[in-house]
């Protein structure tokens, strides 16, 4: 889902609890790290591990990241940040507007993925985001490992003599991934998903599952504008005809629609599968949060 212009209340600039940091001190000694999620934020905890300090600037579970209005505390971190890490693709362009200075070490995920031009809804919108691409780059696992080897780059010309120990942290890191990788591969095909957002889109579509969701559906929850009548009969259809073996949904953005639609596929019997857009409390990491969404998707696609 893109951010929007029409920001709406604002979240607390808290710390990434998920990897046990606190706010970032020159003090400390650890090369100082900002994130736009603690999503990217628990990545490069990964690769740098008790040799960085990660602040994320969005790292509230139970918040809409699309509500995040940044402040001049949120400039700051940036400003004095060795290393910054977002995600880009418009999902996020709050946090690039924040880096100032050419200067700036930063790792932008989105660039990095391989195929992210696959279409979605075809133009941009009155925000300016494009939605001819899927900006949720953190559900490719392909992705997330380069954007581990980039910070390990980045973090080992910030710190040369940590080098080998963020390297050594970024293969065992990718090894992990590939071994999800390996577990949703093919896993879905010949079944049908629909999704009340397309946020887990590269996740889906690396286990050869069809989201057969109604474009229409897709782009007015998304743009949180009415869904059209057409659009949502369709999407009952799908869940009340069992014409769908899973519903993929975001739990952090849902609304009356979304919800309307995840009970009527409980009462069908349909499997729901959770996803989210940042990490939840009770997570140690990435890894941690990704493969229990991996194996709810898979054993989800299996039954």
């Amino acid at each position: 889902m893109t951010l929007r212009n029409a920001l709406v209340g604002t979240l607390a600039v808290v710390s990434l609890a998920a990897c046990g940091t606190s706010t970032p001190s020159s003090d400390s000694g650890k090369i100082q790290v900002v994130a736009s999620t603690n999503v990217w934020g628990s990545v490069v905890k990964a690769v740098g591990g008790d040799d960085v300090e990660v602040k994320a600037l969005l790292d509230d579970p139970s918040a809409d990241p699309h509500s995040y209005e940044s402040k001049p505390a949120d400039a700051a971190l940036v400003k004095d940040a060795k290393l910054v890490v977002f995600n880009g693709g418009g999902y996020d362009d709050f946090f690039a507007k924040l880096i100032t200075s050419d200067a700036t070490k930063k790792v932008e995920a989105f660039p990095l993925a391989d195929n992210h031009a696959e279409p979605q809804t075809g133009a941009p919108d009155a925000d300016g985001h494009d939605h001819s691409v899927n900006e949720h780059v953190w559900y490719d696992l392909h992705t997330v490992g380069a954007v581990a080897e980039a910070a390990a780059n980045e973090l080992g010309a910030i710190a040369p003599d940590k080098k080998p120990a963020f390297e050594k942290n970024t293969a065992d890191f990718k090894a992990k991934l590939e071994e999800l990788e390996k577990k949703v591969d093919g896993i879905g095909k010949g079944k049908k998903v629909a999704s009340t957002e397309p946020i887990a889109h590269y996740l889906i579509d690396a286990t050869g599952a069809e989201d057969v969701t109604p474009e229409e559906f897709s782009e007015a929850i998304e743009e949180e504008t009415d869904v059209p009548a057409a659009a949502l009969a369709s999407m009952n259809q799908l869940v009340e005809g069992k014409q769908v073996t899973v519903l993929v949904e975001n739990t952090q953005t849902e609304n009356q629609v979304t919800k309307g639609v995840v009970e009527k596929a409980k009462t069908a019997g349909i499997a729901v599968v959770p996803v989210t857009e940042t990490l939840p409390e009770g997570v140690t990491g990435y890894l941690d949060w990704m493969s229990k969404q991996v194996d709810a998707l898979t054993q989800a696609l299996k039954a």
